[in-house]
């Protein structure tokens, strides 16, 4: 099973288009959406072709094969809209005997991390910013935004497949890489 991880969409229709192509070309069986899907945020700047409708419309077409958790920049609302849940905090997908728990990252993260067991996989979005690491037996890992990267990051999207989960940018390079066996 080949999963496509990407966060922070933030209403781009741009991006998630972008995003979309790439999970085509990766053939990938599933996108895990990490939260912030329809809306900007009042931190944040429009993003391109920031239009949340058409982004619920383009998401809907594939609901049968999202995974989403519910970001900052989420509401009740939205799950009026969007064809798939969204509203939990976190979920958990059981991947070649690991845990990889996925939230948004604004409650879990790297400063307040849930109860794991070694060699769990924790996913995150929220921060915008790539990570690939292991620390104390957990594997910590952000895609990164597809749509608003930070600290001159680029836009990035992720995926796991086999023992690699693999950080690329929108063109498919290779960014970050880490073996989770």
């Amino acid at each position: 099973m080949k999963l496509f991880f990407m966060s922070d969409i933030h209403g781009s229709l741009y991006f998630l288009n972008k995003s979309l192509e790439r999970f085509k070309e990766e053939e990938a069986d599933y996108i895990v959406i990490l939260g912030d899907e329809l809306y900007h945020g009042a931190r944040n700047p429009l993003p391109k072709e920031y239009n949340p409708k058409r982004v619920t419309e383009t998401l809907n077409r594939f609901a049968d094969k999202i995974i989403a958790v519910r970001g900052n920049c989420d509401s009740e609302v939205d799950e009026m809209v969007i064809n798939f849940p969204i509203m939990a905090t976190y979920s958990t997908i059981l991947y070649k005997n690991k845990r990889l728990f996925l939230t948004h990252g604004h409650i879990y993260n790297e400063n307040n991390m849930p109860k794991l067991g070694d060699g769990s996989i924790f996913i995150y979005g929220h921060t915008h910013i790539p990570v690939a690491k292991k620390k104390d037996n957990i594997f910590i890992i952000n895609p990164g935004s597809i749509t608003l990267p930070k600290e001159n990051n680029p836009h990035t999207y992720g995926v796991l497949e086999g023992d690699v989960f693999t950080i690329k940018d929108l063109e498919g390079n290779v960014f970050k890489e880490i073996n989770i066996r």
